[in-house]
């Protein structure tokens, strides 16, 4: 496990070990959403092609059962490329895959709606649980993304820990009040250009707190 998760004591975001393009990183974070995206909107006709799919449900449990396999092939690949997993997509993969088997088991699609909600809670609570004992977190979620001082760590994992609270609440109120295939069409066109838009809200607050750019001046 420490080699899974290896960080150096003196700066969570060093492993000492080789980090993923970027590109291909958010290919493998992302590309399991689209993959639930397309066999939720498709599902009939992947029931048609792949006789065995049928055996899951309907489109929604269809849509679980590619999710969690996409999830774990995406899991596996980071592994086979860079010998570690990020802490985030590794928590949410488990999530995955706790919730999603309780989707199929039970033909029960409340579970894999419920799964955003838990897993930003969770981030949530993490981060400003940390910071209420005096430690700023956020270098483990953001994996070698920034090199912040001890001010900006703060302030970055207070605005993401509301941030990930907000997530949550959300997600409840669309997937408790709107139909599963608005529910799914938010999750993957509205929740990720939220997210990449609060994420470059950020970048003022990054740069006057960069460890780089300190050095500069």
């Amino acid at each position: 496990m420490n080699q899974i998760l290896e960080r150096d004591p003196a700066d969570p975001q060093k492993t000492g070990k080789e980090t993923l393009n970027p590109l291909l990183k958010l290919v493998l974070e992302l590309g399991p959403l689209m993959v639930f995206f397309f066999a939720n909107a498709r599902g009939a006709w992947l029931a048609q092609k792949f006789p065995a799919l049928a055996d899951l449900g309907a489109p929604i449990f269809i849509a679980t059962g590619l999710f969690m396999a996409a999830t774990v092939i995406a899991l596996a690949a980071s592994w086979l490329l860079v010998r570690r997993l990020p802490i985030m997509p590794l928590v949410s993969g488990i999530v995955v895959l706790i919730f999603g088997a309780l989707t199929l088991y039970l033909q029960d699609d409340t579970f894999i709606k419920m799964k955003p909600t838990i897993i930003n809670t969770l981030f949530g609570a993490v981060l400003l649980g940390g910071l209420a004992f005096g430690k700023s977190l956020l270098g483990y979620v953001f994996d070698e993304a920034f090199r912040l001082d001890a001010e900006g760590w703060k302030k970055l994992t207070f605005r993401w820990g509301l941030f990930f609270f907000f997530l949550a609440i959300i997600n409840e109120v669309v997937w408790r009040n709107f139909s599963t295939d608005f529910w799914v069409a938010f999750k993957v066109w509205a929740t990720m250009p939220i997210t990449i838009l609060f994420t470059a809200c950020q970048m003022p607050l990054i740069m006057r707190h960069s460890l780089e750019e300190q050095a500069k001046k």
